[in-house]
């Protein structure tokens, strides 16, 4: 079992930075993945960035504008988000994909935070 739990969201102006945090706890061990996805009501959760085997992936529209970074030690996920614009409005969620053994079987499970609300607005 792994929990999430994301800070950092806010109100921000257009052009300002904000940098989000996501500390697991429980079975870190397990975590094979993690990475930061968004939602806008009325539409899908979509990604952002994630990290994998020191390896980053970020959506285009965020490219250049947001850096994803992992602290194992601190078992700490975060999201520092600069240039924000007003469609970078929504809340984003922090995620982990866990591989757990328990005996003979691995167990993949898909965990997620409850979410930290960002709005960019002057």
């Amino acid at each position: 079992q792994v929990q999430l739990v994301e800070s950092g969201g806010g109100l921000v102006q257009p052009g300002g930075s904000l940098r989000l945090s996501c500390v697991a706890s429980g079975d870190t061990v397990c975590i094979s993945a993690m990475g930061w996805f968004r939602q806008v009501p009325g539409k899908e959760r979509e990604l952002v960035a994630t990290i994998a085997r020191g390896s980053t992936n970020y959506k285009d529209t965020v490219k250049g504008r947001f850096a994803i970074s992992r602290d194992n030690a601190k078992n700490t996920l975060y999201l520092q988000m600069n240039s924000l614009k007003p469609e970078d409005t929504a809340v984003y969620y922090c995620n982990a994909l866990a591989k757990c053994p328990v005996g003979d079987d691995i167990y993949d499970l898909d965990y997620w935070g409850q979410g930290t609300q960002v709005t960019v607005s002057s």
